[in-house]
């Protein structure tokens, strides 16, 4: 467990010696193989959207990228695009520690449910904190935050079997 946290370590070291913390990304994967990394830049770059987010008897306001946009940077239908087999993928958002979580293709797009998913990158107006960033995939409408996966490192659509 201690080797999962040195790139966060290493992430706040360097912000609070006031240097630039290393750069950051995820990894994007479409079903026919398409890949896309996304710095934290990229991301910030992309329309943002706000889930509230209730745990541990405190609230907090994420702020990040739609999922769907994302998905959308690896060939991922969306809208009227998503129907038929596709209807049966399945996004893999996988953590720096190894925790992953699925969700259907279809639960990502606004066409289909109405709760917002994001891959935030800002929690109450500032950055995310080292333990739970610089990345965080934030599912609106859950009773429970367990699919709001912390420290975001890759995102798959794949096929169900």
């Amino acid at each position: 467990m201690r080797k999962t946290m040195l790139p966060c370590a290493a992430w706040l070291a360097a912000v609070l010696a006031g240097g630039t913390a290393c750069a950051q990304s995820v990894m994007v994967k479409g079903l026919d193989g398409q890949t896309a990394t996304l710095t934290t830049a990229d991301l910030a770059a992309l329309p943002h959207q706000s889930v509230s987010l209730a745990h541990d008897s405190k609230t907090v306001v994420y702020s990040g990228a739609p999922l769907t946009l994302i998905l959308q940077k690896v060939g991922a239908p969306a809208g009227k695009a998503l129907h038929g087999p596709e209807l049966a993928d399945v996004v893999v958002v996988t953590a720096s520690d190894g925790y992953r979580v699925a969700l259907s293709l279809a639960d990502t797009d606004p066409m289909v449910r109405p709760d917002k998913i994001i891959l935030a990158d800002r929690a109450d107006g500032a950055p995310l904190a080292p333990t739970e960033g610089p990345l965080r995939l934030v599912v609106e409408g859950d009773l429970r935050p367990a699919r709001s996966a912390r420290m975001v490192t890759a995102i798959a659509v794949e096929r169900a079997p």
